[in-house]
């Protein structure tokens, strides 16, 4: 089982993870089954440290995506847009902390992203209308919630506290707009996060298991799978894939 495999981790706290926040940083996505990470936990075992909050080293998430009415960030993703943002409600359930954060990618593959605490996902709110104000170039009133997601994530470190390695599970989407509902069932997503190039341990291991890299946006793919009305077309190929993974 995922909960006794990860016993085999030495854990990190928070507090000793301040120094790999990589909040500027280049990212690498997965996509795989439940089957596969299992041998991949078994085999990074002695290079990871598990992250450990209150106990727990299998933590659930719970992020609003918002969006213009018209979807603007999801059209740029999905055209490839060089210079594109996000922005969302993240909650730490077993913390209870809240964040509302922005994403922002560059034409050079990087991303940044800056959040600050809040307390609810009203946006009249002053503060957070003059943090957006400053790192988000939609105007805040033309911003609605679309995509409610709940997933699972296990967050591993090197031992040269050089990267992070977040894998997330048992994710499921709400649409707010469609009121619809998808449960992802199997698939993981694994995502490398690290400054630059620095080294990494896993790239090997994830070669050996035959798990490349797979771009995978939680909102982008919850939004395609949850709105019939979207268009997809460059997610096409994405979709088909994602679909093997869930019906394996």
């Amino acid at each position: 089982m995922l909960t006794d495999l990860l016993k085999d981790f030495s854990p990190i706290s928070l507090e000793q993870m301040s120094g790999v926040k990589l909040m500027n940083r280049t990212d690498t996505k997965f996509v795989t089954t439940m089957d596969k990470l299992m041998l991949l936990l078994e085999m990074v075992k002695g290079e990871y440290y598990v992250q450990e909050t209150s106990g727990e080293r299998n933590i659930l998430y719970d992020t609003t995506y918002f969006d213009t009415q018209d979807f603007d960030m999801y059209s740029q993703h999905q055209w490839g847009h060089a210079n594109r943002q996000k922005i969302r409600f993240r909650t730490y359930v077993n913390s209870n902390l809240q964040f509302m954060e922005v994403k922002t990618k560059n034409n050079h593959g990087r991303t940044k992203k800056k959040r600050i605490e809040v307390y609810d996902m009203d946006l009249h709110d002053e503060v957070k209308r003059e943090f957006l104000g400053k790192t988000l170039r939609f105007d805040a009133d033309t911003l609605i919630p679309h995509m409610h997601n709940y997933f699972r994530r296990i967050t591993l470190v090197n031992r040269a506290k050089t990267e992070r390695l977040t894998i997330d599970t048992s994710l499921q989407f709400h649409n707010m707009q469609t009121e619809t509902d998808k449960n992802m069932g199997p698939l993981v997503v694994i995502e490398l996060k690290r400054d630059g190039l620095a080294y990494s341990p896993v790239l090997e291991i994830l070669r050996q298991l035959r798990i490349f890299p797979h771009g995978f946006s939680k909102y982008c793919m919850g939004a395609a799978l949850t709105n019939e009305h979207l268009s997809v077309n460059r997610f096409k190929r994405k979709l088909i894939e994602i679909g093997k993974i869930i019906n394996s």
